[in-house]
């Protein structure tokens, strides 16, 4: 299992950016992927995660903000990320596994991580 993430930079608060994460040794059908962010002081925070259904669970704090979505054909996940914040700031990782580990929003859901992309939201 192989997960890739690209897209991310430095935009200004309200901006937009779309994260991209380039996945390979798995089934779209059968695993959970979700993104999650780590930023300087606090605990790594699940912030969506979607399953073989596309069933999805969103944090509170990017409801209505953020979408999730995946392209089976090109083996992609991507995190579409409108009206960002400077609290969204962190680095941004993508986490995939079986549907049967957990499948929320817990790190320990998932064994298979990317390696990250920074996003940087100033006010």
């Amino acid at each position: 299992v192989q997960l890739v993430e690209s897209g991310g930079g430095s935009v200004q608060a309200g901006g937009s950016l779309t994260l991209s994460c380039a996945t390979s040794g798995f089934s779209y059908n059968s695993y959970c992927m979700a993104w999650f962010r780590l930023a300087p002081g606090l605990e790594r925070e699940g912030v969506v995660r979607i399953n073989g259904a596309e069933a999805t669970i969103y944090a509170d704090s990017v409801k209505g903000r953020f979408t999730i979505s995946k392209d089976t054909g090109k083996n992609t996940l991507y995190l579409q990320m409108n009206n960002l914040k400077p609290e969204d700031t962190a680095m941004y990782y993508c986490a995939a596994d079986w549907w049967f580990r957990g499948c929320g929003l817990q790190q320990n859901d998932y064994h298979y991580w990317g390696q990250g992309t920074q996003v940087t939201v100033s006010s």
